[in-house]
């Protein structure tokens, strides 16, 4: 699907360049290091290799996008944009454990147990979700009060058993079985949806935006967030592990139900570009005019390769 025509005006990588330069700085000096501030037992050595050096950063990228698109100020949403990805982070830190999907390969290098060991890797990804709501609870006035609360109030809900942690559960209780459609996408709405959906409004958040936009911008982060899920089901059967930096097929070799499985491949793959057409028309709909990087950062999402 082609994207609006005003979208070939923006320079996604120009852009992106600007954004991930300042996300990386603050990423590396918000997970201290062990000289400057030392944990026991060498847990920031670990909080470190699950953040740094790595990733596609989609969930912060998202995240200024959005506070662009309302105007938003940079500086305060550069601290909910890194606030997500730690979440993030932790995540993945958990999800690759052997108690859950006992993955040894993460972003091109060994998953955190591996290099760690499973009890400083379980231990890592608490530290990492801890220091998330830190971040968003700066001691001094740089954010106010009630910014921080809305920006606390989208990441436990989007993280906890209403979101990601809740999806997480049913994915895990769903090896095996067979899922409806509905259930599939319910799991995918809250295990991989609600963290990319919380990354758009929590950008929201840092500027104003009218019921009306923030319900469009809403729609968009639903439509992307499951957008990005089927074409991670899409990559899992038809890249390699080298080019996505984990695992590829684990999915079928656990037996766990996705889009293809379900779908089948094409269907997947048209799927995706109807939710890609989804998103664009959110985003019109929210009467915003800044919506570039946002338009843009769902046809890379959408057109991915890893």
């Amino acid at each position: 699907m082609n994207a609006p025509e005003k979208i070939s005006l923006f320079d996604l990588r120009a852009w992106s360049a600007g954004q991930l330069a300042a996300i990386e700085r603050a990423l590396s000096c918000w997970v201290a290091s062990p000289d400057e501030a030392p944990a026991p037992a060498g847990l920031c050595d670990a909080m470190r290799y699950a953040v740094l050096d790595g990733g596609k950063r989609l969930r912060p990228l998202l995240v200024m996008a959005a506070c662009a698109a309302v105007n938003g100020d940079a500086a305060t949403a550069l601290r909910p944009a890194c606030a997500i990805e730690l979440i993030h982070a932790y995540s993945l830190v958990h999800d690759d454990m052997p108690c859950m999907d006992n993955d040894v390969l993460r972003r091109g290098k060994p998953t955190v147990h591996v290099q760690y060991g499973e009890a400083q890797a379980l231990l890592a990804g608490d530290a990492l979700q801890a220091l998330a709501f830190e971040l968003l609870t700066p001691g001094d006035d740089s954010v106010d009060a009630p910014t921080q609360a809305r920006l606390c109030r989208l990441l436990a809900q989007a993280a906890g058993y209403q979101g990601m942690a809740g999806g997480q559960a049913i994915d895990l209780a769903s090896v095996g079985l067979p899922l409806t459609s509905a259930q599939l996408h319910e799991m995918h709405r809250l295990k991989t949806g609600a963290l990319l959906q919380a990354s758009v409004m929590m950008g929201a958040a840092c500027g104003a935006a009218s019921p009306t936009a923030l319900a469009a911008l809403r729609d968009y982060g639903a439509a992307i967030g499951l957008a990005f899920q089927v074409v991670d089901d899409i990559l899992d059967v038809t890249a390699d592990a080298a080019t996505l930096g984990k695992t590829a097929g684990k999915d079928a070799a656990q037996d766990k139900p996705t889009f293809v499985s379900l779908m089948g491949l094409q269907a997947s793959r048209a799927y995706a570009q109807q939710l890609h057409a989804q998103a664009l028309a959110s985003l019109r709909a929210s009467g915003l005019e800044n919506t570039q990087a946002l338009q843009a950062l769902a046809d890379m999402l959408v057109n991915r390769q890893h």
